[in-house]
């Protein structure tokens, strides 16, 4: 899978993007300058498209690196319960904090979802039996009970509509001043980047990895700290995205193989390229109206989930 494929797939699906929706326009009306135009472009579509490929590259470098540090293929920010983790805090947030500022929130939902994020690792650090497919279910148990009890206080607190919104995600009310958390995102995957190789040694085990010199505890903090914020940054801007962080690292590795320096880049291109072209089928199937994105990606990975578990069992 080379990087310029992607990049030409990413450059095709930015401008079809930017042409689709609800308001229909020419392309002479674009390049004239057209107000109303120009305004559902920088209003709407630019803020659309920005925030899918911050979300895309987030979300699939955040499944890379827990798969990396777990050494599981099956494991991800939804699989490992992060992404209930941080559904709670945003649910503790609208009933602690429901007049502070976003920044605010996403503190509080990065300080939810890191705690779950070291909760997988602890009793997974624990359990004898290992076996690939187990522990994402383990990580599933985990996420459905934290879920459960998200519900249960969202209907005490009257809030079921509020936790729905964030369980299903949706870029259709995505616009100016409602998606700029997100660029918070690019210094995050600069980290990342940095602490690739880190990261590869980390995934060998912390036995091999220590007696490499290598600080595994720090680099496993800082892992789950970044897969934890980047994790709160995408559900408190556009909701909980299912399966991406999963799908899009396995199908990366089967062409890059399991060395996050050559990995990276190209998973970074390669979820908004997904998350594009699944943005796009929502808004086209069943025009003027929109599937929203949550369910069009839950449908197509969890297939490729079980295509993959089937796979793994085969083997």
């Amino acid at each position: 899978m080379h990087n310029t494929v992607l990049i030409i797939l990413l450059i095709s699906l930015s401008a079809a993007s930017l042409l689709i929706g609800v308001s229909k326009f020419s392309l002479s009306e674009l390049v004239s300058g057209d107000d109303l135009v120009t305004q559902i472009i920088i209003l709407s579509r630019i803020p659309r498209l920005a925030s899918i490929v911050m979300a895309g590259a987030a979300l699939s470098i955040s499944g890379l690196i827990m798969q990396s540090l777990t050494r599981n293929r099956f494991v991800s920010p939804t699989t490992a319960g992060t992404m209930e983790f941080a559904r709670f805090g945003m649910l503790i947030s609208l009933i602690a904090i429901p007049h502070f500022s976003p920044l605010m929130k996403m503190a509080v939902i990065f300080a939810f979802s890191l705690a779950g994020s070291f909760l997988f690792m602890g009793m997974l650090k624990r359990i004898k039996v290992k076996n690939t497919v187990f522990v994402p279910l383990l990580g599933l148990m985990l996420g459905n009970v934290i879920g459960s009890l998200t519900t249960f206080l969202a209907y005490r607190y009257d809030l079921v509509q509020n936790v729905s919104t964030w369980l299903m995600g949706n870029f259709a009310m995505i616009t100016q001043g409602r998606y700029e958390l997100l660029y918070l995102s690019i210094p995050l995957l600069v980290v990342a980047f940095l602490y690739a190789n880190k990261f590869t040694i980390a995934g060998m085990g912390e036995d091999f990895a220590v007696g490499l010199g290598l600080n595994y505890q720090q680099v496993v903090t800082v892992g789950l700290s970044l897969v934890s914020l980047l994790s709160a940054l995408v559900v408190i801007t556009v909701g909980r995205i299912p399966f991406l962080g999963l799908i899009v690292p396995n199908i990366v590795a089967m062409y890059r193989g399991d060395n996050l320096r050559n990995s990276l880049s190209t998973t970074a291109l390669a979820g908004p390229v997904f998350l594009l072209a699944a943005d796009i089928l929502g808004r086209v199937v069943i025009a003027p109206y929109e599937i929203p994105i949550g369910l069009t990606v839950g449908v197509c990975g969890s297939l490729i989930f079980l295509y993959l578990v089937l796979k793994g069992e085969r083997k």
